[in-house]
């Protein structure tokens, strides 16, 4: 059925468990998985050219070394599953719109991510990620919801 999944990522132990659950459906189907993680935009207003530099320059190593992080796990956990996987970082300030990108750019057939079930006025204000992945996505969204307990 899913040839193609992708399994977006925040780091966080939501995120985790529904790669956990994404790597296993992608193994049941035969599938192949692509990890991506979306790394924040550099903004900064300076006076100082100079330290603007050298902030933007440590702003992307950090970023890089989160995304690779977070990547890595995604890796290793579809190599002992032993389902063939890729990873991504894009760099966008809307993670919403890098998973929607990338799931076309890439051909996915299925984006399967965590939702972390924020409610009632927190969420308005945040807003969700995945509510706005559902929302544009023309890729089926399966949307991973665990326990209260388990984020």
């Amino acid at each position: 059925m899913f040839k193609h999944i992708l399994l977006p990522t925040d780091g966080s132990r939501l995120s985790e468990i529904a790669i956990f659950n994404g790597i296993e459906l992608a193994r049941q189907h035969g599938a192949r998985v692509t990890g991506l993680h979306a790394m924040p935009e550099f903004h900064l207003l300076s006076y100082r050219a100079a330290a603007l530099d050298e902030s933007r320059d440590h702003f992307a190593q950090d970023a890089q070394a989160h995304a690779e992080r977070h990547l890595e796990f995604i890796r290793r956990i579809a190599d002992e599953a032993r389902v063939e996987c890729a990873t991504v970082a894009e760099l966008s300030d809307h993670p919403h719109d890098a998973i929607v990108k990338a799931a076309r750019r890439l051909s996915c057939d299925l984006i399967l991510m965590a939702s972390h079930g924020r409610r009632g006025l927190i969420s308005t204000l945040l807003g969700s990620e995945t509510q706005r992945v559902l929302a544009h996505s023309e890729v089926p969204v399966m949307v991973w919801r665990a326990p209260a307990s388990a984020g």
